[in-house]
């Protein structure tokens, strides 16, 4: 299950026989401190972070059960959870796509 450019995109590289490290490539949501508010940018940063770390969990776990070092359940486990992040981001795409162009189509 290989993410084709996704290596590129956040310059991580892989190691051939490498352990699963659940916490490797996923930044947690920081919670904004009092009084301070957090951008639409950033929470969309901190999304697609997220996505991209589950996703390469997915892909991990799945290599590791070609390796013979992981069982069925996690691996399908890694995989719905990637599957429902993925969905969760192309929902909300496809969101802004229509309000952008709701937005464009106004007369001014």
């Amino acid at each position: 299950m290989m993410i084709g450019g996704l290596d590129s995109l956040i310059g991580i590289g892989k190691t051939a026989g490498a352990k699963l490290d659940f916490s490797a490539g996923v930044a947690p949501v920081a919670a904004p401190k009092a009084g301070e508010p957090t951008s639409f940018a950033a929470a969309l940063g901190d999304m697609a972070t997220n996505t991209i770390g589950s996703l390469q969990q997915a892909e991990q776990v799945s290599l590791m059960a070609l390796q013979g070092d992981a069982d069925t359940r996690t691996v399908v486990d890694a995989v719905m959870s990637a599957e429902q992040s993925m969905q969760a981001a192309i929902a909300i795409r496809d969101k802004i796509v229509t309000a952008y162009l709701e937005i464009s189509r106004m007369a001014i």
